[in-house]
Parts: structure tokens; C-alpha cells; sequence
């Protein structure tokens, strides 16, 4: 195809997509369910759009190889990088950017020269993701999901077992987004590579720091990268000190609820009260008075781990709420310190049954839930633990509902309001609870499995 030819056939897709209405009336109009298949088929268009423009920065990436020096394209005309090149002809964000060339790129690679049949790099267990792009089935964005997510081959995974993993997480890519595709291919390469779990777990820990920048108006800015381990203390401080005012939890005691609208009333803002909160943690040091600032205890640092696991001195275990795997090494070390929370799962994943004579889950109820659940349980709901409020499944009034572990079970605000005031229902049949919807929304009303967002605990069930 010449390049008038291609020109051409750009020009007629943005007028055919010029036809689409730009009045605002047009999109008011729309039912609730016009309006999701009208962003179905958006985000259709958006990713073949992406994947054009995905090919010709991958080919500006190519004609700049770094090996190309002052001869490459981009150096040639001015910019130091394809990704600047790119990012000057199209307007792009930086991020933008370096995602459309880093995804060309990838197609780049899966597609062999047609005439000497060579390959432009040597990524072979990318091939599918290329493709993918290419196809218009996943966006550039996700393309770099996979490929940061996945790393590169070593001795205990081939090349081989990344290409299966790749082809594996194109074809999951579906009903994922970029950020929780991520996650689900750094899932995939711990379980492919166990052993290397200590390493990236030094790795990222070598990369912490904090840094101090005095500014010339005469404040100051920190800047803290966390290692896993420390991010689960600080976020754990972070969230209690600000939760009443990101929606934070109905249904406690009166004491919890009055410092709770204490928070809400305080004229600071929400970054202003947990600046001012940490400075005086700071200020404070271990004679701080957490039960002003943190609700009543000290941080704790909770891990996950089975029994087996830990008696055996091999696998691995999780910091609840943070996303990466940690040695055995880690597990035992941390163990030894103060401010553990041990929490029992048996092999199906059930937390052991806390059950009072009482209308609320209690702390020690509640920390079960959250690692059991992972946050709100909702279908699509991403909302951690500590924005989440414990649910009755067995109504407290209707049903004469025990507050017992097993017949709880975790939910954000948004989606307690909705079980309540629209009627869905939540069963547990066989170690699993399932969201029963209304007749006004399912006629049918066919079960939804309702799975645990702690995929640290779903994967160690399975593992151990």
C-alpha cells in the first residue's frame, strides 16, 4: 500500500468518525443500558485507534534504535528519543507516549520481516501480546501491563512458560484493566517463579528512600518511596487517620462514631488533617497517643500465610493489603516482632468463628473479615477493608442473624445501601457466598459467586 493510499484511508476513518453526534441532548437520551453498549463500542474504537497509532510508533521505534545513533529517525530530526518524537507529532502525554511505542514496538517484534523473515528484537514470549495490539483486542496500556508485569525469562522460567502466560493474560485482558492486568501478570509470574520471590522482594525494598526538599516560599515537600513492608504500616495509618472523611464506617459503637464526626467537623482539609496527623506521630515517636489519631491502636502488620507453609519453612506469604508476595524469610522475621495479628484459615479458606452475643462484629471479628474478604465483596467493588462495613447476611432483625464470621461478610457503604434498600440477598452454600439479585433487576434471580478481592489468600489456599 503506497503512502498516499494509507493517508487516504486515515483521513476516511476521522470523517467517519466525525459522524458520531457531539450534542449532549443526543447522549441525555440514552437509556442505562444504550448508554453501557454505546461505551462498549467506544472503548471498541478507541482500542483499534490505539492500535494504529500503535503501529506507527512502534515504526518510529524502530527507525530510532539506539543502535541507529545520530542516523536514527528521532535523532535525525531534532529529538533525543522515539518516544519525544512521538510525543511532539501527536500532542500526547509522555505516558502516552512511551506506552504507544512501547507497544508498537511489541508488534513490531511479532511481526517478521516479509522478505528476510527477521525479527526486530529478541522478546519471543511478547509475540502474542503484539499480535493482541495489532488485532485491536487489548490497548497499548494493557500491552505494558504484561510486559512490566511479566519480566523477562531466567533459569526457572523459559521463555516458554512466559509466552503460555502471555497468551493466557491477552485472552483475560478482556475484563481487566490496565492496572488490575498488571497485577494479575506479576500474580502469574510469582506462581511461575516461586524462588525469585526473595529477590524481587530485595529489590523493590533496595529501591526505598525518602527525600526532604526545602522549597523557596518556605515549605517543604517529602518525597518517601515504601517497601512493601513499610507501606502496609504507613497505609494502614493513612487510611484510619483519614477515613471518616473518605466515607468511613457506619454501624459502630458511640465512642468510634463521636470521633468519627469529631474528624468530619475539623474545618481542615483531609490532606491538611493527615499532614498535621503525622507530624504529630512524628513529634510524638512511640509515646504517640494513637487512640486520638489512629482510632484506639497501634499499627499492625498483618501477614498471610498457611500453616503448612509456615511449618514447613517453605513458600511464601503476603502483608495483607499489599500486592506483592514476601519470602518465607520475611514471614518468620516478622513474626518475631511485636504488633502481629495472627489470623487461622482452615484449608477452605474460612477465618475461625468469632460469634458474640452482640449487634457489631467486633475488632477481632473484623480483622478476620478483612483478610478473608479483601475488601468490599461486591462484584467489580475494589474498595479496601477499611472503607467497608461488616454485613449481616443473616438480617440482624428479620432473621434473628448471629454475628458470627461466617455469616458476615464485608461491604463498602455504597453496596451495604444497595443490599439493603433494593433488596439483594447474600447466601453462603458450600464455603462460597453468592449475591442473589432482585426480580426487578433478575427475574430469575440466578446466584453470582461473590470471590474474595484478597487474591494473596486465594492463592495461598490453592497453594498450600
Amino acid at each position: 500500500m503506497s503512502t498516499s493510499d494509507l493517508l487516504a484511508r486515515l483521513d476516511a476513518a476521522a470523517a467517519a468518525v466525525e459522524v458520531v453526534p457531539g450534542d449532549v441532548a443526543v447522549y441525555r437520551q440514552l437509556s442505562d443500558d444504550g448508554l453501557n453498549e454505546a461505551l462498549r463500542s467506544h472503548a471498541r474504537l478507541m482500542r483499534i485507534v490505539e492500535s494504529r497509532g500503535a503501529l506507527l510508533a512502534g515504526e518510529v521505534g524502530r527507525r530510532s534504535a539506539p543502535e541507529l545513533g545520530h542516523d536514527g529517525l528521532a535523532q535525525r530530526t531534532g529529538h533525543r528519543t522515539a518516544i519525544e518524537f512521538v510525543r511532539a507529532a501527536t500532542g500526547a502525554t509522555a505516558r502516552e507516549a512511551a506506552s504507544s511505542v512501547s507497544a508498537g514496538l511489541l508488534i513490531q517484534e511479532s511481526a517478521p520481516d516479509g522478505v528476510t523473515g527477521e525479527v526486530f528484537g529478541d522478546r519471543s514470549w511478547l509475540q502474542p501480546v503484539g499480535r493482541a495490539v495489532a488485532a485491536g483486542s487489548i490497548s497499548p496500556a494493557a500491552a505494558d501491563a504484561i510486559r512490566t508485569g511479566l519480566g523477562t525469562p531466567c533459569d526457572e522460567v523459559t521463555a516458554a512458560d512466559l509466552t503460555a502466560a502471555a497468551e493466557q493474560l491477552c485472552d483475560e485482558a478482556a475484563s481487566l484493566d490496565a492496572d488490575r492486568l498488571f497485577r494479575r501478570s506479576r500474580e502469574l509470574r510469582d506462581l511461575l517463579d516461586e524462588s525469585g520471590i526473595a529477590d524481587r522482594e530485595r529489590q523493590r525494598r533496595s529501591q526505598r528512600g525518602l527525600k526532604f526538599f526545602r522549597r523557596a516560599d518556605g515549605m517543604g515537600r517529602l518525597t518517601w518511596d515504601l517497601d512493601s513492608e513499610s507501606c502496609a504500616v504507613v497505609g494502614e495509618i493513612y487510611d484510619r487517620v483519614t477515613s471518616p472523611r473518605r466515607g468511613g464506617p457506619r454501624f459502630v459503637d458511640e465512642q468510634t462514631q463521636a470521633e468519627a464526626d469529631a474528624v468530619l467537623a475539623d474545618d481542615r482539609t483531609t490532606e491538611q488533617y493527615s499532614s498535621d496527623a503525622f507530624v504529630q506521630l512524628l513529634r510524638q515517636g512511640v509515646d504517640a497517643d494513637s487512640s486520638k489519631l489512629l482510632g484506639g491502636t497501634p499499627p499492625a502488620v498483618r501477614v498471610l500465610v498457611t500453616a503448612r507453609m509456615l511449618d514447613a519453612r517453605k513458600g511464601h506469604g503476603h502483608i495483607e493489603g499489599e500486592p506483592d508476595p514476601i519470602s518465607i524469610e520475611t514471614v518468620e522475621r516478622i513474626a518475631c516482632s511485636a504488633g502481629v495479628v495472627p489470623v487461622v484459615f482452615d484449608d477452605a479458606g474460612q477465618g475461625m468463628n468469632l460469634g458474640r452475643e452482640q449487634r457489631l462484629f467486633s475488632r477481632r471479628q473484623r480483622l478476620v473479615l478483612a483478610a478473608r474478604d479483601g475488601g468490599c465483596m461486591w462484584i467489580g467493588c475494589d474498595r479496601p477493608p477499611l472503607w467497608t462495613e461488616a454485613h449481616h447476611i443473616e438480617f440482624w432483625g428479620r432473621d434473628d442473624g448471629r454475628t458470627d464470621v461466617e455469616k458476615g461478610i464485608l461491604l463498602c457503604k455504597h453496596h451495604h445501601l444497595l443490599a439493603h434498600d433494593h433488596h439483594w440477598e447474600i447466601r453462603r452454600e458450600k464455603g462460597s457466598f453468592w449475591l442473589i439479585p432482585p426480580p426487578s433487576i433478575d427475574p430469575a434471580q440466578v446466584p453470582r459467586e461473590l470471590r474474595s478481592k484478597n487474591a494473596a489468600l486465594r492463592e495461598l489456599i490453592g497453594a498450600g
